[in-house]
């Protein structure tokens, strides 16, 4: 006997009715995600608001909050919803305006790590974006006071503090002390 897997498209998570939990679709399996605690939470929010201000100040693009889904894959399909994103004003203006989830990868993700998450879950999800396109994804641990940024497998900068988070070539000039970060 073999048990077979229903999987779900893009299109059918962005129906799902609204329950209250985050969700994501990767390869085509639902994965329920738990709400953000205090720390991830608040840090989320530091660094996408730093981000956000900066972004906008210098018409660079936009920044997304963490219920924005992006279709990283299709068939089957995987969509991924980052603690924090940013995209470039040229893919916007090449895209246009959508309603549903983003058709690809973010240039900038930053993922908030939760005391419920396991390291190798954050792990794949790294691997999905740099995979899908993503630039520069940014991981960030609270527990430890550290951030890994990750421009392609082989390209990791892990910064602790006294150092300075930096947006390199995906966001010129964006800097954010890790003592601002983690105060």
């Amino acid at each position: 006997m073999t048990a077979t897997v229903e999987r779900m498209t893009a299109e059918e998570l962005l129906q799902l009715p609204d329950d209250a939990f985050r969700y994501e679709l990767v390869r085509g399996e639902l994965r329920k995600m738990v709400p953000a605690g205090n720390d991830h939470g608040r840090i989320a929010m530091s660094v996408g608001m730093y981000l956000a201000h900066y972004v906008k100040t210098n018409n660079l693009g936009a920044t997304y909050a963490a219920e924005t889904g992006f279709i990283l894959a299709l068939d089957p399909d995987t969509v991924r919803a980052p603690d924090v994103a940013f995209v470039r004003q040229e893919r916007l203006d090449e895209v246009g305006k959508i309603a549903g989830f983003w058709p690809g990868a973010p240039d900038l993700v930053v993922e908030v790590i939760s005391p419920s998450d396991q390291y190798s879950e954050v792990e794949s999800k790294v691997a999905d974006w740099l995979e899908a396109g993503t630039r520069m994804v940014v991981v960030v641990d609270p527990r430890r006071r550290k951030v890994a940024v990750h421009c392609s497998p082989s390209d990791i900068r892990v910064l602790g503090m006294g150092e300075v988070l930096e947006g390199g070539e995906v966001v010129p000039g964006w800097k954010l002390p890790l003592e601002e970060l983690f105060a």
